[in-house]
């Protein structure tokens, strides 16, 4: 059973997956966003190649725990998710997610060009690993 984790963003959607046993995350191709027919038409072939029985989705919650505009994006997204692939889905608490996403990289003495192209993916490592350590526990 895989877990396929987005890091959801206007331009574009930071990826993970679980490894078979849902022990480990690995950060997948970030996706870079065009139109909602080709963003699904990616994630429906991620999901089918790599055999997703569930999705989880960072909600970028507001620091005093509250939910903006772009958790409310998130929202409307999970639902179209939903629909569209019949999985589950779950939302993640997120917060500062891209910020430990960018530490990990400065300590990894990554490059400011390298970092660019790869935060979305580190964040949704992180926010993928946070969930199956606390699946796990």
């Amino acid at each position: 059973m895989r877990i396929l984790c987005i890091d959801y963003g206007e331009k574009r959607l930071g990826l993970a997956v679980s490894d078979p046993l849902g022990l480990t995350a690995q950060g997948l191709p970030t996706l870079i966003r065009q139109d909602e027919k080709s963003d699904m038409l990616k994630l429906s072939e991620i999901i089918n190649e790599k055999v997703v029985n569930e999705i989880v989705i960072g909600l970028p919650k507001n620091m005093n725990g509250t939910l903006g505009k772009k958790a409310e994006e998130v929202l409307k997204f999970v639902e179209f998710l939903k629909s569209r692939f019949s999985l589950p889905v779950h939302t993640v608490d997120e917060r500062l997610s891209t910020v430990r996403a960018h530490r990990s990289m400065l300590e990894g003495d990554l490059s400011r060009k390298k970092r660019g192209k790869r935060v979305d993916m580190i964040a949704a490592q992180l926010i993928l690993q946070s969930y199956l350590d606390r699946k796990n526990k």
